[in-house]
């Protein structure tokens, strides 16, 4: 699976165009020169909320992959100022709304108890992206008609769809997911459209 093939697969998973994608196609910055000071404490949740999102199971899972720290180098390389705010606003916003839920940090919580507080901001994180969409669509459109749509700028995502986007990208294009979880060949052979497959298996990766 190539950069461009994973990155169609997480926008269809989490509902939108991934948020950084294109400057992780290129491999280049943003060019805003703001670096995010991630703390080792947002590291380890991030690593944590990553987990929850993809466990361990027979395989690895996301903290396997040192997924906190990929968040940290995509939002300084890939995100806007913006896009940058949000989410470091959204590491606080996850723990409040864990306090609020559970009466207690996210790091504190029950796999079942994080389970179900991801399923809660993912429903309201499609109702904020939604609102998000339609408030940008007539910018969307008026640079359209300019004849510079790669210009426009989307407002940023709800938070946990960048935190879910960056879990998954991350996982995917790691050794881990790559060589663990997908089964990998490290010399592309021919096409075989007719290549049998039995219920079970594992996904191929480039």
């Amino acid at each position: 699976m190539n950069r461009r093939e994973l990155l169609k697969m997480v926008a269809v998973i989490t509902g939108g165009a991934v948020v950084g994608g294109e400057v992780f196609l290129t491999g280049c910055k943003t060019g805003t020169n703001a670096e995010v000071g991630f703390t080792t404490s947002d590291i380890a949740l991030l690593d944590e909320i990553g987990e929850t999102i993809i466990p361990a199971t027979a395989t690895p899972g996301a903290k396997a992959a040192k997924i906190g720290e990929f968040m940290q180098v995509m939002v300084n390389d890939c995100y806007t100022k913006e896009q940058q705010d949000a989410f470091m606003k959204g590491i606080d916003r996850i723990e409040e709304a864990c306090k609020k839920e559970n009466s207690k940090s996210f790091m504190n919580c029950t796999p079942e108890q994080r389970h179900n507080l991801l399923l809660n901001l993912e429903k309201e994180a499609k109702e904020f992206n939604i609102i998000q969409e339609e408030k940008d669509k007539p910018i969307r459109e008026e640079f359209k008609q300019e004849g510079r749509p790669y210009n426009f700028i989307a407002s940023p995502k709800h938070y946990y769809t960048m935190m879910k986007q960056l879990t998954l990208l991350g996982f995917f294009s790691s050794k881990t997911g790559m060589t663990e979880t997908l089964r990998h060949l490290p010399v592309p052979g021919k096409y075989d459209g007719t290549f049998p497959y039995v219920k079970g298996d594992k996904a191929w990766a480039e």
